[in-house]
């Protein structure tokens, strides 16, 4: 898991799904919890999506760092 997520992530993945849990066991399965759930999917989304800018800043590194290479052999 931590070559996808960092720390950060993971917490806040960790975290948010304990709270949706409790939520669950309190509120019990009432219109409440479709919002609980709506929180819950934002979050994952919101983490997905960082995961995703990573994976294409270091793509984009490495293309960077490819054109540095051939502008220094010229």
């Amino acid at each position: 898991m931590r070559k996808y997520f960092d720390t950060g992530s993971m917490v806040v993945i960790i975290i948010t799904f304990v709270l949706f849990t409790l939520a669950l066991f309190t509120k019990g399965f009432t219109h409440d919890l479709l919002l609980e759930a709506g929180v819950f999917l934002v979050s994952v989304k919101l983490i997905l999506m960082g995961y995703n800018n990573s994976v294409h800043v270091k793509f984009l590194q490495k293309e960077l760092q490819e054109i540095k290479e051939l502008l220094k052999r010229r």
